[in-house]
């Protein structure tokens, strides 16, 4: 029979106050958790995407969090071989007299789902899909993605986004009382030693010495410098 528990068997819209709510007869609300679909790789969400769509579950409300390398579509950030996510922050602050055109159209993204929903013409979507409606549309895909995933039953995304608290908290997810799926979960080990880890060369070791010997030697915070420069001693 159908879904009772998902918003697959109503084609009404939700919002940002009953998306993961359901008002019980006697007026009190239960709470209703979110599916959390993590892959190791963007390819592997496309994969699983494309096998939605062939289920009974495919008119279920979704949604895919990934990075603005693979979202964003603004021709100076999207081509720039720099960091995007400085560059779209820039444009976010309105540094250097400019803003970006398509984050003010991120509500015809969302809107254009969220009518679909309604019209019980919604269907499993690719980030692919998002980005070339995006396009269409002049839209931000990024942040549609972000908004999509507060009336989404389904949010998939990398490991990272669900084991790192940094982009957790970035990304406001809160996994307390959600299902958590995990494709191929022995590379779990893997994803969370990335997640811990940095990489620095010997330059910017000998650079970072340099500069907490000057603190040292002028009686800045001596007791915090003088740790910090002995690690670095010892890793040169």
């Amino acid at each position: 029979g159908p879904c009772t528990e998902c918003s697959c068997s109503s084609g009404k819209k939700t919002d940002k106050n009953t998306s993961n709510t359901k008002k019980k007869e006697n007026g009190d609300q239960s709470f209703i958790p979110k599916i959390f679909f993590g892959t190791r790789t963007h390819k592997q969400i496309s994969q699983i995407t494309r096998e939605l769509k062939r289920t009974a579950y495919s008119s279920v409300p979704m949604t895919i969090l990934s990075s603005r390398d693979y979202t964003c579509i603004h021709p100076v950030v999207s081509s720039s071989i720099g960091n995007r996510n400085e560059m779209c922050v820039e444009l976010l602050e309105g540094k250097h007299g400019k803003s970006c055109l398509y984050y003010h159209g991120v509500h015809k993204l969302s809107e254009h789902h969220a009518l679909q929903s309604a019209h019980r013409m919604y269907h499993a979507w690719d980030i692919e899909d998002l980005v070339s409606l995006g396009k269409k549309l002049h839209a931000c895909a990024y942040f549609a993605a972000r908004e999509l995933m507060v009336g989404a039953d389904i949010v998939f995304c990398p490991y990272n986004y669900l084991l790192d608290p940094q982009i957790r908290e970035s990304m406001e997810i809160n996994l307390k009382g959600q299902v958590v799926i995990l494709d191929e979960a022995h590379n779990i080990e893997d994803c969370a030693r990335e997640s811990v880890s940095y990489g620095v060369t010997e330059s910017q070791l000998r650079a970072t010495r340099e500069e907490l010997d000057f603190m040292v030697n002028n009686n800045i915070r001596q007791k915090d410098h003088e740790p910090l420069r002995a690690v670095c001693c010892s890793l040169t």
